[in-house]
């Protein structure tokens, strides 16, 4: 990670010029999902082609803007759309920016995305609560010579995924009456969908969803210290023996009504956010 450290540190403080506050809370908008920042008190909204060392977004439906500001009282750095692997970056560009909010003061982490659901109980629209994880990605944000200033060498990864605010966040769903499971994320390179063989392997390794990020900002995130939760939107349903081609303009339709029920939930969890689970 030559050189990952200063990169950090110049983000940092060219931020730190334009917005006074520090972050609480970390938030990448996924696809489809960019209404949520509607719920953000918004003090900045920063292009990323103008943070030094920030990759460009190029995937459909991301905005491509940081956000400063508040969600019910609390600091907040938002993503409004993240980076990808198969946009061409490597892992370490892909996860710059987590990096760069735990140097600006975050120290809690909350993912969400969109992905094709795998396990038969899910129906399009359901939001799925991220407890374990498969990375199937050919690389790893974390390869490299290690800066012990960023995290340890070897990281744990035993719970990625924390286990207070998983159900902290099932009981909210619970009582709003939003439907919410627990279930496993497998992360894969894409850009393409997965053939039906691919989907019943993934199925059988035990992954109830399939996305094309996420896992390896949890693993940076894990690796830097950070709590971390994840919420993933079921947009398309990836049953082998009843697939339809994918329609991206459906797909962006789903997880915008998807993003309905979510950005209800993440409200009344930034609400309490300091409660006990």
């Amino acid at each position: 990670m030559d050189g990952l450290w200063d990169e950090i540190q110049e983000a940092q403080t060219w931020l730190s010029r334009r917005w006074s506050g520090t972050p609480r809370v970390g938030l990448i908008l996924g696809t489809g999902l960019g209404g949520l920042a509607t719920t953000i008190q918004t003090d900045i909204a920063i292009p990323y082609a103008e943070i030094p060392h920030f990759p460009r977004s190029t995937a459909p439906s991301h905005a491509g803007q940081l956000l400063c500001g508040t969600l019910e009282g609390v600091p907040v750095m938002a993503m409004e759309g993240r980076f990808h692997y198969y946009e061409g970056y490597s892992l370490r560009q892909v996860t710059f920016p987590i990096r760069v909010m735990k140097a600006m003061g975050a120290d809690t982490l909350i993912l969400t995305s969109a992905v094709g659901g795998m396990n038969p109980q899910y129906r399009l629209a359901d939001i799925v609560i991220l407890e374990d994880h498969i990375n199937l990605m050919p690389d790893n944000p974390l390869r490299g010579i290690n800066d012990d200033r960023l995290g340890p060498r070897f990281p744990d990864m035993s719970q990625p995924w924390d286990r207070s605010l998983i159900e902290k966040a099932r009981r909210i769903a619970l009582e709003l009456g939003i439907s919410a499971h627990k279930g496993v994320l497998a992360a894969v390179p894409g850009p393409n969908l997965e053939t039906r063989a691919e989907y019943r392997m993934l199925r059988l390794m035990g992954a109830d969803i399939v996305g094309m990020s996420t896992v390896p900002e949890c693993i940076t995130a894990t690796h830097a210290g950070l709590k971390t939760v994840g919420f993933s939107i079921v947009t398309d349903m990836c049953l082998p023996d009843a697939l339809e081609p994918a329609d991206i303009k459906k797909i962006l339709k789903v997880a915008a009504q998807g993003g309905e029920q979510l950005e209800l939930l993440l409200v009344e969890f930034f609400r309490r956010l300091d409660q006990p689970a």
